[in-house]
């Protein structure tokens, strides 16, 4: 889920509203504002009907609902009811909201019948190739457009850079890659996957690269981020752990000297359905 997905704490699939909340200001700052107007260009006129898809405290409806036509009703799907809760009051003024079913692998296209917009954020990567192919079939049943955000891809860049980046970054993906209560998730192979599935099903699919760009001026997500970072690379591969109190020691000090950058990989997708034949 997105860069530090969930590691914060490590291996919960519920995201705290604290770790919500944190990374925010840089989720709005890095998603794709030129495939946000391009999905507003391509919208049917009238009221809107958009389903949000693992919503979290609404983040993707207070960033995407000013960039859409007017008179938009969301809809939002999440499995933790104290951070939908949250969603829902805090969409923008004139939007409506209303909660949604929070098993997201049971919507079907009975479900999205009348959708006008599908979306997400930081989601895609904690889906299975068969679950992005079901919503990838359910949003062409439904003619359904799909802006879907902040795909983890698995490319992190620090400066300055150190031996043993390369080798915490393959056991993360692979830690992110893992099978969970019989699931194998997607992790950073999905932007990939994603693009494939949605124009099997016909749909034409953009995507755009939307990193997250940390340094100085977010400390504390930074923070976060390396700590969960860490600990799923060092739950992956253990015998990493032992290089692990030195390396952070190291980063800390950059960070403190206003020397260290990470650049974390996101991809944004939009799938247009095609034209009927």
């Amino acid at each position: 889920m997105s860069a530090a997905p969930v590691q914060g704490p490590a291996g919960n699939p519920l995201c705290p509203p604290e770790w919500l909340a944190l990374r925010e200001p840089a989720d709005a700052a890095a998603r794709s504002a030129a495939l946000a107007d391009a999905v507003a260009a391509v919208l049917s006129p009238g009221p809107l009907l958009v389903r949000d898809l693992g919503c979290g405290t609404g983040s993707m409806g207070r960033w995407l609902a000013p960039r859409l036509p007017h008179d938009q009703h969301w809809v939002l799907h999440d499995r933790d009811p104290v951070v939908l809760s949250r969603a829902v009051a805090a969409l923008p003024p004139g939007v409506t909201a209303e909660a949604g079913p929070g098993d997201l692998t049971g919507l079907g296209p009975a479900d999205l019948a009348g959708t006008s917009l599908v979306t997400a954020s930081a989601l895609l990567d904690l889906l299975t190739a068969q679950e992005t192919d079901a919503l990838a079939a359910s949003c062409a049943a439904a003619r359904a457009p799909a802006l879907l955000t902040l795909s983890v891809s698995g490319r992190v860049r620090f400066h300055p850079a150190e031996p043993l980046d390369a080798g915490l970054a393959a056991a993360f993906d692979a830690h992110q890659r893992r099978e969970a209560g019989g699931r194998r998730m997607l992790g950073p192979d999905a932007p990939a996957v994603a693009a494939a599935t949605f124009a099997r099903h016909g749909a034409t699919v953009r995507t755009a690269d939307t990193p997250w760009r940390l340094g100085p001026d977010r400390p504390a997500l930074l923070r976060e981020w390396l700590a969960g970072w860490l600990d799923a690379a060092c739950v992956q591969d253990p015998a990493l752990a032992v290089h692990v109190p030195g390396y952070l020691q190291r980063r800390e000090a950059a960070l403190a000297a206003g020397t260290l950058r990470v650049e974390v990989g996101h991809v944004d997708l939009l799938a247009v359905p095609g034209e009927r034949s």
